[in-house]
């Protein structure tokens, strides 16, 4: 297999059924991956192999790990990552990036409105019940006015192409959104194994990610603060993501720190270093809602600071993503999005929206328990791909057991159709060679009072398992480097 000398594309399997990205309609590799395809098969599978081992000891000499958790155990794994990267032109990039850009601006103002006036829900737009019911909204920030009026400083919409070829947003995630530093990391792989192939193109940097966030939440000081301190609050080493953490923290030249770190005094945050005190004005916290502060959330989190919602709250600390935006991205109030975008910008979506049904409506829950086979089922407050169900897959058994669980709790489950995520050439370890694998991609938006910014590139996710649809590495996925072509 691996000293034969075939060429690395033939033994290429396309299905016509699903959209390719490397192909045409009629089979014909695509423009913008024509000069790609002829440099890559100039590559055995023997070579590829050995390029894909130098990958993958990047990558575990960077120490670029995540962590799954599962019931009996914990393991921390290195990032599977495939060197066939993923094309996106000028063009299609200008959709995706004004479209997510709309929805980060929107929800800003939709999560702006919950906590003031609530006119959205006065208006009947998105109904009262959805929200008082949804556990991430937080009373504690009624009335509170968030540094700049920004709550969603960093925002990552994930947005796969169905087989009519159009983009969809499958949802958004305003909490803590992971996944940048695998774009990055991806970058520096793949230039370091096939530096020549990535030279043919001229494709945006995704190096400027670092700076633009940092400068961007300097921008959301608090008062009075002419320089800001900015630290990177963590869980600590054993969360799943500290590899993105550590790695924020370095690239942005900022402290990475934990709860036990920091100290409230006089309603001012201060960090502990070996100078003493050292005054902190923003926080990029990667710590959920509820383990902030165990004086207001939480009375047995270890991993928060006591007395900094009261700081955040006199305004003299940022926090980013502020506390309660979780409620935004509660999958939901997704399926409301169409209509807080025209609400509050006057706009039609740039984006579509999948279909969704809400369990919570009687007449989309007796949709949804009759075409379960038909459906993905998703919990609404879930992340990293947990918890779904996609009806095709399931046994009678556990199609019964998951109407069961959504007749007990309408208000926790939404469904969609199940699409047929677009495929990239993917290679394979296991039959070392390539093959169709479906793939998604996670944007990431950073949002200012003045400006926002979109990393081009986002983080291409890949699901390794064939047929498998979800791409989280949570649930055995991948990624790929994402180029985005300058013209």
């Amino acid at each position: 297999m691996a000293g034969d000398g075939k060429n690395i594309f033939t033994a290429y399997h396309r299905d016509p059924k699903l959209f390719d990205e490397l192909y045409d309609r009629e089979g014909n590799v695509t423009a913008v991956y024509k000069k790609l395809f002829k440099l890559y098969g100039k590559h055995s599978i023997a070579d590829y192999f050995e390029l894909n081992k130098k990958a993958k000891a990047s990558f575990f000499n960077q120490g670029i790990t995540f962590r799954v958790y599962s019931e009996d155990k914990t393991n921390e794994k290195i990032f599977p990552f495939d060197l066939f990267p993923r094309i996106i032109g000028a063009e299609e990039w200008d959709h995706i990036e004004r479209g997510a850009k709309q929805r980060c601006l929107a929800l800003n103002k939709f999560l702006w409105d919950l906590y003031h006036e609530q006119q959205i829900l006065k208006d009947g737009v998105v109904p009262l019940d959805l929200v008082t019911t949804s556990e991430n909204f937080l009373d504690q920030m009624i009335g509170v006015d968030p540094p700049g009026g920004i709550y969603t400083h960093i925002s990552g919409t994930d947005i796969i192409r169905h087989n009519d070829g159009q983009f969809y947003v499958l949802e958004d995630n305003i909490r803590c959104p992971s996944g940048v530093s695998y774009v990055l990391s991806n970058r520096t792989a793949l230039k370091r194994a096939l530096f020549g192939v990535f030279n043919h193109y001229d494709a945006h940097t995704v190096t400027n990610y670092a700076e633009n966030l940092l400068e961007l939440l300097e921008t959301v000081k608090p008062g009075g603060v002419d320089i800001p301190n900015t630290v990177v609050l963590t869980p600590g080493m054993f969360n799943s993501a500290f590899y993105e953490h550590s790695y924020l923290a370095k690239t942005m030249g900022v402290e990475l720190v934990e709860g036990r770190d920091l100290f409230v005094e006089n309603d001012f945050v201060y960090m502990k270093t070996i100078a003493g005190p050292e005054k902190v004005d923003v926080i990029y916290r990667r710590i959920d809602d509820a383990f902030l502060d165990p004086l207001e959330f939480r009375k047995d989190s270890s991993l928060g600071v006591p007395g900094l919602f009261a700081a955040y709250k006199k305004g003299n600390v940022t926090i980013a993503n502020a506390p309660g935006t979780g409620v935004a991205d509660d999958k939901a109030v997704y399926t409301y999005m169409p209509d807080i975008i025209r609400y509050y910008l006057g706009e039609d979506p740039i984006l579509n929206n999948v279909k969704t049904y809400h369990c919570s409506r009687k007449e989309e829950l007796e949709y949804v328990l009759e075409n379960i086979r038909e459906l993905v089922i998703k919990p609404v407050d879930e992340a990293g791909g947990y918890g779904i169900s996609i009806g095709n897959t399931l046994t009678d058994e556990q199609v019964e057991k998951v109407r069961r669980e959504v007749r007990e709790s309408p208000r926790k489950y939404v469904a969609q159709p199940i699409l047929s995520l677009s495929v990239h050439p993917t290679y394979i370890e296991e039959s070392q060679s390539f093959e169709q694998r479906h793939i998604d991609l996670r944007t990431f938006t950073v949002m200012g009072p003045e400006r926002s910014f979109v990393l081009k590139g986002g983080l291409t996710r890949v699901a390794l398992k064939k047929g498998n649809l979800i791409v989280n590495s949570s649930q055995g996925g991948g990624s790929k480097d994402t180029w985005v072509l300058k013209n």
